[in-house]
């Protein structure tokens, strides 16, 4: 049996355009093309019934080295942590000051975007430092 290499991340969000150009600009992402016959996407979304517009969003790796990301519509708010959470890697290789530094550039260029910063954990013993973040509807994700 192969094995899969290529996955899709999905996210259940209020407003999924919103939260796709914000991972957009946390990854360097880029958002698809409208759909042909469109010029935009806001006309896209003229184009369906009101129920149905802004109702999906996506963005993928320019390179296509990195999953694609998906992002629905849902009714229900976010109410409890995430079981599953996003690694933002910025600081791989990196250790002590360095790393700390590193992380807290880009947790201060990701709060400027609309990002929380929840927690900084420092290094120990046993682990380097990473901070816990939430993105623009409260989903948690590390820079690590």
């Amino acid at each position: 049996m192969a094995s899969v290499k290529k996955i899709q991340i999905t996210f259940d969000c209020a407003d999924p355009e919103r939260v796709a150009r914000f991972w957009c600009e946390v990854l360097g992402y880029v958002a698809p093309l409208p759909p042909e016959g469109f010029d935009s996407w806001d006309a896209y979304n003229d184009s369906l019934p009101p129920e149905e517009r802004g109702a999906w969003f996506a963005c993928s790796d320019p390179t296509g080295e990195g999953p694609r990301m998906y992002f629905q519509r849902v009714p229900e708010g976010k109410v409890a942590k995430n079981r599953v959470h996003l690694d933002v890697r910025a600081g791989t290789g990196l250790v002590g000051a360095e790393r700390l530094a590193t992380l807290e550039a880009e947790r201060d260029r990701l709060v400027a975007l609309g990002a929380v910063c929840v927690n900084v954990l420092y290094a120990d013993d046993k682990n380097e430092s990473c901070i816990v973040m939430q993105d623009i509807e409260g989903n948690e994700f590390c820079l690590d």
